[in-house]
């Protein structure tokens, strides 16, 4: 080896440099012939360890030498250069996890905490808990899949978590959570039986619309840019009084009707409002001094107005082609 290494300071040239690497340390290298001859050696383990020092010398001799030719003589850019390092393609975040953690990043700044809960869920904190009793037309809207019938299901929406928040604890406190959910429906372009909600709850003591309405135009804002179009309208819902709707401007028509808006010219992107006081008596917090509003969003919706994804079916559908989106 000693010669080896007398031919690498003697080198003039890069091609003689990788002239000596491809006899020495190539596939069919004088090195990985040795190494190939290992187990045959009285003495595997010894030899192998001095067979490694030497490779060692040799590519430190190499990357030496290589430092006389290239003004770049970063150790990674030297490795490639003389093919002792071939860099790795990495994958890239989907684009759900990109738009979720946006979506944390501008709470955070808001003051807002992260909160979590069980996806097997209990009709307790599912239904009863968010003022949807055993029969309320509600239910029927939600195609729920039970594990054990009927108190055991794969919760159909975040609003769980909000419940087990507002039992757990005191307030006041500002916290979302996003998370998969589950309904028994057949995927179309718009929906799917797993996707993805974001929640938000918000109690103190003097908590108004204008605090949820100002929250959502941030982030929207934040999210979408300054010109982009959405609109709260009045909507019921059972956890909620007054009820909220938060619709965006169809991406793929711009408001004409198309079949992802289902001709309304507006994507339904979430629901909130003021917390039901039935809700806060059940969590124990008195309504005449604790006020807060939720948000339940379909996270899944916002990706597709982002990157303009027209069939829901493909963010879970195992495609990598989505490009290498940055943050």
């Amino acid at each position: 080896m000693q010669d080896y290494l007398q031919k690498i300071k003697q080198a003039n040239t890069k091609q003689e440099l990788e002239t000596i690497r491809i006899e020495l340390l190539g596939r069919n290298g004088e090195l990985n012939k040795l190494f190939s001859e290992l187990k045959n050696h009285p003495d595997p383990k010894s030899y192998g360890q001095e067979l490694n020092q030497i490779k060692t010398s040799v590519d430190e001799a190499m990357v030496e030498k290589l430092k006389t030719f290239t003004k770049n003589t970063t150790y990674k850019n030297i490795l490639v250069e003389t093919n002792f390092y071939t860099p790795i393609k990495l994958g890239h975040l989907h684009p759900i996890s990109i738009v979720e953690r946006q979506i944390y990043s501008v709470f955070k700044d808001l003051g807002f905490s992260q909160y979590d809960a069980p996806e097997l869920e209990t009709d307790e904190y599912n239904f009863e808990r968010l003022n949807v009793p055993k029969d309320h037309p509600a239910r029927d809207m939600q195609d729920t899949i039970y594990i054990k019938s009927p108190e055991l299901l794969l919760r159909t929406q975040t609003s769980s978590i909000e419940a087990r928040l507002l039992q757990n604890e005191k307030p006041p406190y500002k916290a979302m959570f996003p998370g998969r959910v589950y309904r028994n429906e057949k995927p179309t372009k718009t929906n799917h039986f797993v996707f993805h909600q974001f929640q938000g709850v918000a109690v103190d003591t003097e908590i108004s619309l204008k605090d949820l309405f100002g929250t959502f135009t941030k982030l929207i804002r934040l999210l979408y840019g300054p010109d982009f179009q959405f609109r709260f309208r009045n909507k019921y819902y059972p956890e909620v009084e007054p009820g909220v709707g938060i619709d965006f401007k169809c991406f793929n028509c711009g408001g004409a009707g198309c079949a992802i808006c289902k001709g309304a010219g507006w994507i339904e992107a979430g629901g909130a409002g003021i917390i039901h006081p039935d809700i806060m008596r059940q969590a124990n917090l008195d309504p005449k001094v604790w006020r807060g509003f939720a948000f339940g969003c379909g996270l899944d919706r916002w990706v597709m107005t982002k990157y303009k994804i027209t069939d829901i079916r493909t963010l879970l559908g195992g495609n990598l082609a989505y490009k290498p989106y940055q943050l």
